[in-house]
């Protein structure tokens, strides 16, 4: 078995307009692309996601934006369902998160019991998690609500709405690597005492890793409610 974490800083995120929110989307998806994005920086980059939203909620209630065309309204329309199907993926990643850290925390126990067997069967339960996880997003679209829209807040929620499923799905691609199966046999039994401590200080910093994870993804969960919230004054009004 073996664990992989390394750290990356962000840039620090501009003033809250327009423009720097489609900067700061655009950092995101260099992020995501990157070779070099690791668990620690996905962590840092749901947060940051989750910050995004609420400037993105702030130029919502602008005064300029709370009238809309009719044909803006069909559209806003559209994103508000969209972010729905969103809200729900978010909230299931967050209950994956939950069961991996769990899995983590059992995997560690049966390390230090050295019970092969058990360490063998939280393993797969960690992989077949993260198998699962990965199936949601089968179920997820994509799809820009409209082509063309004048309306630059739907441009934006859009394009954060497509971002988010990128990260989250990026996210649990990393995590997927970050467990392989141990192979006791090929190693002496003092050698493999010596790794199981290594292993131990990987798994913890992992389980940690995860935490950040579902702390990240409720603080998008609720800035995602927040705006969902927003947009539906709008319709209403």
């Amino acid at each position: 078995m073996a664990c992989h974490l390394r750290s990356i800083s962000l840039p620090s995120r501009p003033y809250s307009n327009e423009a720097g929110v489609q900067q700061e989307l655009q950092i995101l998806e260099a992020i995501i692309s990157s070779p070099s994005t690791t668990i620690i920086t996905m962590c840092d980059s749901l947060r940051r996601l989750g910050d995004i939203y609420g400037d993105v909620e702030e130029m919502i209630h602008l005064p300029s934006n709370q009238v809309c065309s009719s044909q803006q309204r069909k559209v806003l329309d559209g994103e508000i369902e969209s972010s729905l199907e969103l809200l729900d993926l978010c909230n299931t990643m967050q209950e994956i998160f939950v069961e991996l850290k769990a899995t983590i925390q059992e995997l560690q126990v049966a390390l230090r019991k050295g019970d092969d067997a058990t360490v063998q069967a939280k393993v797969l339960s960690y992989s077949r998690l993260v198998k699962k996880a990965k199936q949601q997003f089968k179920k997820t679209s994509r799809k820009a609500t409209s082509d063309k829209t004048d309306c630059a807040m739907v441009g934006l929620l859009t394009k954060a709405r497509e971002t988010t499923a990128s990260l989250l799905e990026s996210t649990l691609q990393l995590l997927s690597k970050q467990i392989e199966m141990p192979k006791q046999s090929l190693v002496s039994k003092a050698f493999y005492k010596r790794k199981v401590v290594c292993e131990e200080d990987q798994l913890q910093a992992l389980e940690s890793s995860i935490g950040d994870l579902e702390s990240g993804a409720g603080h998008l969960f609720r800035r995602l409610v927040q705006s969902r919230v927003s947009l539906l004054n709008i319709l209403s009004s």
